[in-house]
């Protein structure tokens, strides 16, 4: 694959020296991987650490971002992929300035339900996108900023689906069919050996008890660490 320069982001974070950075925790996995179940957890064991967490999602967090969360999931609508991972985009550059960033700055801590990951995974392999764009989008957007931890759920595929299949009103994403849910599985398992040291794989056809558990031990060095 021929590679493309990202051109540097002018992307102002907004980190002071007089206070600590907080740590930004993604979680990740194909829809049905059982990754927003563990949300109160994860927020619980970092709060009975005296830590103060946000907890936000992708697309949205803020308001713009979820007036574009209701046009990217509304399956009556038909978009292009380039258009759908530019309006992904476009919401996370207001979830950066919004959100992400000036609760980094004040030394909370961020859970966000999904990241730029998830553009490489549902844009990237789901709709076939070129990732030399995304990546492209990824620094104009973020610049250097990545997550402290990923954490990614991983279900097979057929898992998620049937989990999906008890969801009455199903959005744009959960309808699509399994071959799409493959792409983007493998592209996540392609991410995931590509950033071993950010992104940590859960097994998420453990019970839900053994899944809080790898969790919770993923979470400790950060903890221990501040």
């Amino acid at each position: 694959m021929q590679h493309v320069s990202a051109p540097k982001s002018n992307l102002k974070t907004k980190m002071t020296q007089k206070t600590t950075r907080g740590k930004f925790i993604t979680l990740e996995g194909i829809d049905g991987a059982g990754k927003s179940t563990q949300l109160a957890g994860i927020v619980q064991c970092i709060q009975q650490a005296g830590i103060s967490a946000v907890v936000t999602r992708e697309p949205g967090g803020t308001a713009l971002g979820e007036q574009l969360r209701t046009l990217l999931l509304d399956k009556t609508i038909s978009m292009h992929g380039e258009t759908e991972a530019l309006l992904m985009f476009a919401a996370r550059r207001e979830h950066l300035d919004k959100v992400i960033l000036p609760a980094l700055a004040q030394g909370q801590w961020v859970i966000s339900d999904r990241f730029t990951d998830a553009s490489f995974a549902y844009q990237g392999g789901g709709r076939d996108l070129n990732s030399d764009k995304l990546t492209i989008l990824e620094y104009w957007v973020q610049g250097d900023l990545q997550p402290d931890l990923t954490l990614y759920f991983d279900v097979p595929v057929e898992v998620g689906q049937q989990r999906l299949s008890q969801i009455k009103d199903a959005d744009r994403f959960e309808t699509e069919r399994t071959d799409f849910f493959q792409r983007v599985r493998q592209a996540y398992c392609d991410r995931a050996q590509l950033f071993p040291h950010r992104i940590q794989l859960i097994d998420g056809c453990q019970s839900p008890a053994d899944v809080t558990t790898a969790v919770e031990r993923l979470l400790q060095p950060l903890l221990q660490h501040g």
